[in-house]
């Protein structure tokens, strides 16, 4: 707990059961109120591993994609009490022990939303990142910062920090389950006037980190810009888009 406020950590998992001993022992308790684990549908054992740790663990019996599997990890932390939600990956790519400085920075008060960023600093290459990811990360991050007009270093991390407020007011349940949900999130949080703060993180790529294939890159990247463009095209009144409409689903709302 900080500042009186509950924090909960979620971890969206599939086939994790590798790394998520690791992740989870990095989270500092002394902070962390509760860990939560939503599995995809996984193929390998990570329901019972993250049980046999004493996470609090849920499980899709079929695979909803990765924006399916963290709208279950938000609402399922807002129905636990949850302040401040951390979401991390349980793959051990990012520094767990950052989610302390993340949750920090919300339960103060002065952002409504925190990213743990792996380009701020020289640590991304150096940390194992693919020169074409790296390459393609800056590029698209250039573009939407210019659309949505914003200054972030990044907007493609899986590491986040959201208040309670931010969850419960954007229409999350609009988003795509799949892989650019993330971006639908922070246009989400961008066009509805949150205020967003960065954390510099170390990453870490090896065997068992997941991480999509060039195909599946090159079509995330156009639904980056999509939404970029939706954006832009919502605040000038050329677009209407349910994702970033007031009255769009929100989570504990159907």
């Amino acid at each position: 707990m900080l500042s009186g406020k509950k924090i909960i950590v979620v971890m969206p998992a599939y086939n994790a059961a590798a790394t998520v001993e690791k992740t989870f022992k990095g989270i500092d308790r002394a902070v962390v109120d509760e860990v939560i684990l939503v599995d995809d549908g996984s193929q390998d054992n990570t329901v019972s591993v993250a049980k046999a740790l004493g996470i609090t663990t849920f499980r899709h019996e079929k695979n909803l994609g990765y924006g399916g599997n963290q709208k279950t990890c938000y609402a399922e932390a807002l129905k636990r009490g949850a302040d401040v939600v951390v979401m991390i990956h349980p793959d051990y790519q990012y520094e767990p022990k950052l989610a302390s400085a993340l949750a920090g920075m919300v339960a103060s008060g002065v952002y409504d939303c925190v990213l743990g960023s792996r380009i701020l600093g020289k640590g991304a290459l150096k940390g194992g990142m693919p020169l074409y990811k790296y390459v393609s990360n800056r590029f698209l991050t250039f573009v939407q910062n210019v659309l949505v007009n914003q200054k972030l270093s990044e907007y493609h991390t899986g590491y986040r920090a959201f208040t309670k407020e931010v969850l419960e007011s954007i229409p999350l349940l609009e988003n795509s389950n799949d892989f650019v949900f993330d971006n639908q999130m922070l246009g989400q949080i961008i066009y509805f006037g949150f205020s967003i703060g960065e954390v510099s993180c170390p990453t870490k790529y090896f065997a068992e980190a997941s991480s999509i294939n060039f195909f599946r890159s090159v079509k995330y990247g156009f639904g980056v810009l999509a939404v970029g463009l939706q954006v832009l095209m919502q605040r000038l009144g050329l677009g209407s888009f349910t994702y970033l409409s007031k009255t769009g689903e929100k989570l504990g709302k159907k």
